[in-house]
């Protein structure tokens, strides 16, 4: 049963006001919740992060004293060639298809590569399109008002091979749709603009997955692999007809200022995916979305395992929304090249199935390791934290049972849940437990006094958390390792 929520009008921005809880008394409830409203003050009052748009050269305009995605990407010089799609024969009248003069404009384009690089400005107007590829060396700029529409005709999202790592399409076997925006084996790219859309329209596709016509897996609305030093910003993307951004096979990505939106009921539209890549970071989103907010990936069983692509070095800072089936932030389930150093801090979740997840199952092999999640508010969120397996699906009939997971080093600080239906679910695979589950400074407000953790095939050691957790996570033995790692994060108790 899906809900449905109001959209809020504006961006939240949450820092990190929620340290230092200690476990409350019953008695001491009325105080809590005082605390709590002035919580919500401060941190709604906290300055944003100024926004920043890399056109080459010149200020940032970052704050030295908010973390940031400076560093991961590296500033392009002024492109040396802007035009406007107009200039190509652009229509943008919502009804003519300028599927060929995007792909005219950006082959065009493609010739400055090596000769100071190019712009191309989408201006203001409807500009109906089917899937077009990018270019090195570009920037695709759109202006206040403009909107770019997917097109509602099937071929004009061509057929494309599966990614290696996932040896078919992700729902149907085979080749999959091209994304409505696509880049492979590029370098120095900037998708941007003055706040301007992208609607993948995506009704049509969700259509025929609820009748369940689909012939071919559905297109993202942004896919980018095998590039790096790739930047997208400052832009409201919308409908996709699957997931929304995903770098795949890229390094050095950074995606920031995002305004990602999608019906709640909308089938597998993740917000962000970076999936098998290094050095990405994701920060200032807002996304609302019929899945994941924004879920780490790495390969898909045997194909995944095989290529031993993994995901690391992956930021997600400032980030809100909500989700209705799924979770503000996850893991997997497609994990199988492996996972590690991630730090996801200052997030806001509200009306969700699950805030933080790890999603697994037999047959995934790979591993989860060195996660951080700091400074986590939610708001009527069913299962607050959740490690769940049996995913129970595989490409094809080749994937090997005893290909088991490891995860080990998740450490989960100052988290506050508010009406919060069910209290954590720890499940790990037999045979192979997950370890060092570390938490501290988490308050779980709103659960049933009979609500219990439930855990299994789990090791790791709670301190200041609220409900008491289960017996399987108050290990002394890796105590002194979960409050030295927990001790060396930077948390800002203003």
């Amino acid at each position: 049963m899906y809900l449905k929520c109001k959209m809020d009008s504006e961006k939240a921005w949450f820092g990190a006001a929620m340290g230092g809880f200690t476990r409350p008394s019953w008695a001491f409830l009325p105080l809590v919740f005082i605390v709590l409203v002035v919580s919500c003050f401060q941190i709604g009052t906290k300055t944003v992060f100024p926004r920043w748009v890399v056109l080459g050269g010149g200020e940032t305009g970052i704050s030295e004293e908010t973390p940031s995605c400076f560093g991961f990407f590296r500033e392009v010089p002024p492109r040396k060639v802007v035009m406007s799609i107009r200039d190509f024969g652009g229509v943008g009248d919502g009804v003519t298809s300028n599927t060929e003069t995007f792909r005219r404009a950006i082959r065009y384009m493609q010739s400055f590569g090596n000769k100071g690089g190019s712009q191309l400005n989408v201006p203001r107007g409807r500009w109906v399109t089917g899937s077009f590829n990018l270019t090195s060396n570009f920037t695709l700029f759109l202006e206040e008002g403009a909107v770019i529409l997917g097109s509602q005709d099937l071929e004009d999202w061509p057929i494309i091979e599966p990614l290696p790592s996932y040896g078919r399409g992700r729902e149907r076997l085979g080749g999959r749709h091209i994304s409505l925006i696509h880049g492979d084996a590029l370098t120095n790219v900037v998708i941007t603009g003055q706040n301007g859309t992208i609607d993948g329209q995506g009704k049509m596709w969700w259509e025929l997955w609820w009748n369940r016509t689909l012939e071919h897996t559905r297109g993202h609305l942004l896919e980018i692999k095998n590039s790096q030093n790739i930047l997208i910003s400052n832009l409201t993307f919308t409908n996709s007809p699957f997931w929304t951004i995903h770098p795949v096979y890229c390094s050095n990505v950074v995606i920031k200022d995002m305004t990602i939106l999608a019906p709640l009921n909308a089938p597998n539209t993740d917000g962000i995916d970076p999936d098998s890549s290094t050095n990405v970071c994701i920060e200032d989103c807002y996304i609302e979305s019929g899945d994941d907010l924004v879920a780490v990936k790495s390969g898909w069983d045997q194909y995944g395992i095989a290529m031993a692509r993994p995901s690391s070095n992956i930021i997600v800072r400032r980030l809100s929304g909500t989700t209705p089936t799924c979770s503000g932030v996850g893991i997997g389930s497609e994990m199988s090249g492996g996972i590690s150093n991630v730090t996801m801090e200052d997030l806001h979740i509200w009306d969700s199935a699950a805030g933080v997840r790890i999603k697994t199952d037999k047959g995934r092999g790979g591993y989860v390791v060195n996660i951080t999640i700091n400074n986590i508010r939610m708001e009527r969120v069913k299962v607050p934290i959740r490690f769940s397996r049996g995913s129970n699906d595989h490409p094809d009939d080749g994937w090997d049972p005893k290909a088991v997971p490891k995860i080990k080093g998740i450490f989960i600080s100052n988290v506050l849940s508010l009406n919060s239906t069910k209290a954590p679910l720890l499940e790990g695979i037999e045979g192979a437990p997950y370890e060092g589950i570390c938490m501290k400074n988490v308050t779980l407000l709103g659960l049933a006094p009979a609500a219990k953790w439930h855990c299994e095939f789990v090791s790791g050691f709670t301190d200041v958390v609220f409900p008491v957790s289960c017996p399987q996570m108050q290990s002394n033995v890796s105590s002194s390792w979960c409050l030295d790692h927990l001790g060396n994060l930077q948390i800002d108790s203003s």
